[in-house]
C-alpha cells in the first residue's frame, strides 16, 4: 500500500479531544481580539448580553451572536477591520448586493495561514513540488487566482499564473510546460476538455494528472465528464472570501465530501429558521468561525450555505471533520460562472434604468457545462411605440450596467408587456434549470 502524503501531518489526523482542546483555545483568544478591536461586534456582543469571559470553550460558542453579508454591507468598507489598516497586506472583495463590494482585509499571517491551507488541498490532490500547477482561476479581487497560487508556491511547484482565458493558448502552455495540477472554475475544465478535443488533441497529448475546481456548483456527473475529457482526477475546494477564499475545505481521494481546516474554521450546522445548532448529520446551514484571522475575523458567519458535516472515518486518514458539496442556498443567492449573484442587484439596476418598478425574470442555465445567464424585462406600455433603434440602446445599456454591477455578462431580453406569468404569491424572479445536485 503506497504511503499516504500530507502536507501537515500532525494538524491533518490530529485525535478530536486535542483538536478541540486547540479550538477551544484559539477561539477564547479570538473573541477577546474582537472584542477589544471591532466596537460593531462589540455592540453585538452586548446586545446578546455576552462577554468574553462567557467563552471559555468552543462548548460556549453557540452564545456569540451571528453575522452575515447584510452586516458586511452596513459595515462598508472597513467597520469590521480588527487590526490598523497599516498592519494589512492585501485585500479581496466579493460581488456586492448593490454595486458595493463585500471586502476582506488580510495581515501578512493571514496569507500565511491561507497560503497553509491551500497546500494541505494541493498535497491532498496529489501534489508535490515535483508538480506544475496551471492556475487558471481568475486573478484579481477574487480569491481564486491568488490563492491557489499562494498555496502552490507553499508546497514548492512551479506555478503557472495563466488566469482565465485565451484557451488554446492554455492548452499549449499546458503541453510546452508540461502542466500536472489544473486550477480553475469546473466550468472552465469542462471548456478546456471540449477546447483539447476540438484541437484534434486527447488526454494523452498533455500531462495532467489532478484538477482543483471550485468557486461554482458541479455535479457528479460533471465530475465525471471533466476527469474522462482531460484524464484527471478532480478535486472540489471551498472557500468564502469573507473567511479567507478557497482552502477553507477541500477533498481528497476518496471524492466523498470536503475537509474542513478546523485549525482555522469551526464549522456548525443550524436550522436557518431559528439559529438553533443541529446535530452532526443532520441537514442545514453552514456557519463558519475564522479563529486565527487576523484582521477580519468572522465570528458565526453564516455562509447560508445548505449542507451536512459527519466525521465518518475516512480512507484518506485525515480525521477532519467533512462537509458536503453545498446542496443550496438559505437565500435568493445565485452563483453564475463562480460570480455571486443576487436578484436584488439586478433590480437595483433596472429600478435605475426603467425609472419605474420593473417585471423581470431571471433565467439561469447550464449549456454544454457552461452557465448561462438572461434576464428578461417587461417593456411598459409607453415603450412599445418606440423605434427598434431605442429598445435595442436599452437593452445595451441595461447588458452594459449589469456588467459593471456583477463583473459578467447577461443576456437581455426586452419582452412584450404583460408576457413574464404572474403569480398570486411571492413573485418568481429566479428560474435556475440547472441540475446540480
Amino acid at each position: 500500500m503506497a504511503e499516504k502524503i500530507y502536507w501537515n501531518k500532525e494538524i491533518e489526523t490530529m485525535e478530536l479531544d486535542k483538536m478541540k482542546a486547540l479550538q477551544s483555545e484559539r477561539l477564547v483568544k479570538q473573541v477577546r481580539h474582537v472584542w477589544d478591536n471591532v466596537p460593531y461586534y462589540r455592540h453585538l456582543m452586548e446586545e446578546k448580553g455576552v462577554t468574553p469571559d462567557d467563552i471559555k470553550s468552543i462548548d460556549d460558542l453557540h452564545k456569540l451572536p451571528f453575522i452575515s453579508k447584510a452586516d458586511l454591507r452596513d459595515n462598508y468598507p472597513d467597520g469590521l477591520l480588527a487590526v490598523p489598516k497599516s498592519e494589512c497586506v492585501r485585500i479581496h472583495a466579493t460581488s456586492g448586493t448593490t454595486g458595493k463590494r463585500a471586502i476582506a482585509f488580510y495581515t501578512q499571517k493571514d496569507v500565511d495561514i491561507w497560503d497553509e491551507c491551500v497546500a494541505r488541498a494541493i498535497t491532498a490532490a496529489g501534489g508535490t513540488k515535483e508538480d506544475v500547477v496551471h492556475v487558471a482561476y481568475g486573478y484579481g479581487l477574487f480569491t481564486g487566482g491568488l490563492g491557489l497560487h499562494g498555496g502552490s508556491h507553499k508546497v514548492g511547484c512551479l506555478t503557472l499564473p495563466v488566469s482565465s482565458g485565451n484557451t488554446e493558448r492554455q492548452i499549449q502552455f499546458m503541453q510546452d510546460l508540461k502542466s500536472t495540477i489544473l486550477c480553475c472554475t469546473p466550468s472552465y475544465a469542462a471548456y478546456i476538455g471540449e477546447t483539447l478535443q476540438e484541437m484534434g488533441l486527447t488526454p494523452d497529448d498533455i500531462c495532467l494528472k489532478a484538477g482543483i475546481f471550485g468557486a461554482e456548483p458541479w455535479t457528479e456527473e460533471m465530475r465525471k465528464q471533466i476527469e474522462a475529457s482531460l484524464g484527471i482526477k478532480a478535486y472540489d475546494i471551498y472557500g468564502l472570501t469573507e473567511t479567507s477564499g478557497p482552502g477553507v475545505a477541500f477533498e481528497c481521494e476518496e471524492q466523498t465530501g470536503m475537509h474542513i481546516n478546523e485549525d482555522n474554521f469551526i464549522a456548525e450546522i443550524i436550522n436557518p429558521e431559528t439559529g438553533e445548532v443541529l446535530p452532526e448529520g443532520e441537514k442545514g446551514e453552514l456557519v463558519f468561525t475564522s479563529i486565527t484571522k487576523e484582521a477580519f475575523p468572522l465570528l458565526r458567519y453564516r455562509t447560508r450555505d445548505i449542507c451536512i458535516l459527519n466525521r465518518k472515518k475516512c480512507s484518506c486518514g485525515r480525521t477532519l471533520i467533512k462537509m458536503c458539496k453545498p446542496m443550496g442556498r438559505s437565500d435568493d443567492m445565485l452563483i453564475i460562472k463562480g460570480v455571486n449573484v443576487f436578484p436584488s442587484q439586478i433590480e437595483t439596476v433596472l429600478l435605475k434604468d426603467f425609472k419605474a418598478q420593473p417585471n423581470y425574470q431571471i433565467v439561469v442555465d447550464r449549456v454544454g457545462n457552461v452557465d448561462t445567464f438572461e434576464i428578461k424585462v417587461e417593456l411598459t406600455d409607453e415603450m412599445i411605440g418606440d423605434t427598434i433603434k431605442s429598445v435595442s440602446e436599452l437593452e445595451k445599456k441595461l447588458s452594459a450596467d449589469i456588467v459593471q454591477i456583477l463583473g459578467i455578462k447577461a443576456k437581455i431580453s426586452l419582452v412584450e408587456p404583460k408576457s413574464i406569468p404572474r403569480s398570486e404569491g411571492k413573485a418568481v424572479r429566479v428560474i435556475d434549470k440547472r441540475k446540480l445536485v
